[in-house]
């Protein structure tokens, strides 16, 4: 998808950008040394178990960036990227830690992190009173609509700003945020934090946080798309202004890969899009789950962190997956995918096991309905569209 792309790189390759393999091993045997010899021993053995936890943690990562194969990235470097992919092992590893063990358990090892865990939340619902102009209260008739806008209004609107960068696509960003809203209805039974007023749902999020989102994004790509990317060596610029240019170019794409995804070309790809779809709402559904029932605040850094991660984990992932349904040539599916599938997957599964009974709460007869309609409706457009048009 880089065709008639208006691209040239010099070659010029620094110090920053060979592998440095041999100068890791020796920095990390320099520190164990240091350690060993130096290090005082404690007879805390709660301080040593975390500190030997994270140790493990930090020589798996040292490794890893060191030797895993290089992404579909370069920018701003290989080793970026290469750390996000470990980072997303020691995830899935430290979710299946979590799915071996009790809620209670589950919940007592995150005051690990933070003290302030381990504690019911009370969920805020955004229901109850949905009038949009409150006429018995004339000194501040829109006091529902303020008492809805708090700092995930932001989040929402920043979020579908780079979920469009990484997805790069209006329809496909368009539908998966309509079906988000869908989800909550579906769900609102089952976790509070759902249950908003209509125009929460329908003007606040998927029209105004998320549309604007979605089309900033949409420019943004656009721009990215038509930009030139000449790359020239840091040194080969003669000024410090360009120098420094440069410096900032490096934070932009080597190339930037149009995704023209074409769901309906084939039965193959029009699946794999309900796929990638189904894929997007299971993770945003899990932000939700997970944090309900490991009772973990909104505002509290893990959410942000697991949020932020994901950003890096699924920019890649799409990358990946567009090329193993685009290009002939490819015939592996990404390693990061396959990761951030099995993420996915496990949150799933310790969402389930946790509070079983909450997330098995009958559907309400009417979402039953709609869910009916929706598939059936689908089915037929998909048998209409590929075997009888």
């Amino acid at each position: 998808k880089n065709i008639n792309k208006d691209f040239f790189d010099d070659g010029t390759m620094s110090f920053f950008w060979r592998a440095h393999r041999i100068s890791a091993l020796i920095i990390f045997i320099l520190v164990l040394l240091y350690v060993t010899l130096y290090d005082d021993a404690t007879n805390n053995s709660d301080y040593n178990t975390k500190r030997g936890i994270i140790a493990v943690i930090i020589s798996f990562v040292v490794f890893g960036v060191t030797i895993t194969p290089d992404g579909p990235f370069r920018r701003p470097h290989p080793a970026l990227w290469r750390l996000m992919l470990v980072l997303s092992i020691v995830y899935e590893l430290l979710l299946i830690f979590v799915l071996f063990q009790t809620a209670d358990d589950a919940r007592l090892l995150l005051r690990h992190i933070d003290p302030g865990l381990g504690v019911p939340l009370p969920e805020k619902s955004y229901g109850g009173n949905c009038e949009l102009y409150d006429s018995s209260r004339p000194d501040n008739p829109f006091h529902n609509v303020k008492d809805k806008m708090d700092s995930f209004v932001a989040v929402h609107f920043f979020g579908w700003w780079t979920k469009t960068l990484i997805v790069r696509d209006w329809w496909l960003c368009t539908v998966t945020s309509i079906l988000f809203e869908v989800l909550e209805y579906t769900l609102e039974h089952q976790l509070p934090n759902f249950s908003e007023c209509w125009w929460d749902h329908w003007l606040m999020d998927a029209l105004i946080c998320n549309g604007l989102g979605i089309v900033l994004g949409m420019k943004t790509v656009k721009y990215l798309s038509m930009k030139t990317y000449h790359w020239r060596g840091l040194w080969t610029y003669p000024t410090y202004r360009g120098k420094f240019s440069r410096i900032l170019k490096q934070f932009t794409p080597y190339i930037y890969t149009d995704f023209d995804w074409r769901p309906t070309q084939s039965l193959k790809r029009w699946l794999s899009m309900l796929l990638i779809v189904a894929g997007i709402l299971i993770c945003e559904l899990n932000a939700f789950t997970l944090k309900f029932v490991l009772w973990v605040p909104p505002s509290h850094f893990l959410c942000l962190a697991r949020l932020v991660l994901f950003i890096f984990w699924g920019a890649v992932s799409l990358r990946e997956v567009f090329q193993f349904l685009d290009d002939p040539q490819c015939h592996k599916f990404g390693a990061q995918s396959t990761l951030a599938i099995a993420i996915m997957i496990t949150e799933v599964l310790i969402a389930f096991k946790f509070d079983w009974n909450t997330f098995t709460k009958p559907l309400p007869p009417h979402v039953i309905n709609m869910l009916l309609i929706g598939a059936l409706a689908l089915i037929v457009w998909t048998l209409w569209h590929f075997y009888f048009q």
